[in-house]
């Protein structure tokens, strides 16, 4: 009589703690949707307060939708200057698919900033004259020091800059 009794004491321990174990995977699974909402939101250009009550299965959505328009690149960067015009490129694509979604911005000058980006991208010749980390070094160092200890050699006081909005 022990070892079943045993066995029907175990049972119903399980029993008893299944309620609370879904319980607390069903808190992580939440959990995890919130941090979700809270990533995928601003990547997508909508605001997070307007947003506040979106069904699991839209937030779901929303990611696949995200992660199936981002830009899927497989060759391999073979340099630090590709490495850096491929993360360029990549982040123009994301930029240029939420500035239009973005209200603080006209379509027009949204259009305008990810043409002048696109054109920045593709003129590399400033790209290789750092290409290469030692010749980056080098170029520091002809240069000189940075401007407020230049000013400091040549006895110039740096004049307060007249405060733009652009």
């Amino acid at each position: 009589m022990g070892p079943s009794r045993r066995s029907g004491e175990a049972l119903e321990l399980r029993k008893s703690l299944k309620p609370l174990m879904e319980k607390r995977r069903r808190a992580r699974i939440n959990e995890s949707l919130n941090q979700l909402k809270t990533l995928i939101l601003p990547l997508v250009g909508k605001d997070n307060s307007s947003h506040s009550k979106l069904e699991k299965a839209d937030i779901l959505e929303m990611t696949v939708q995200f992660l199936k328009d981002l830009p899927i690149s497989y060759a391999p960067v073979s340099d630090s200057a590709d490495s850096y015009s491929e993360g360029f490129r990549a982040c123009l694509s994301r930029l240029a698919a939420v500035l239009p979604k973005c209200s603080a911005l006209n379509r027009e000058a949204c259009h305008t900033l990810v043409r002048q980006l696109q054109q920045a991208g593709e003129d590399r010749s400033w790209l290789r004259d750092c290409a290469n980390p030692r010749d980056f070094a080098q170029a520091q160092r002809l240069a000189g020091p940075p401007f407020p200890a230049r000013w400091a050699q040549e006895g110039l006081s740096p004049q307060p800059a007249l405060w733009r909005p652009w």
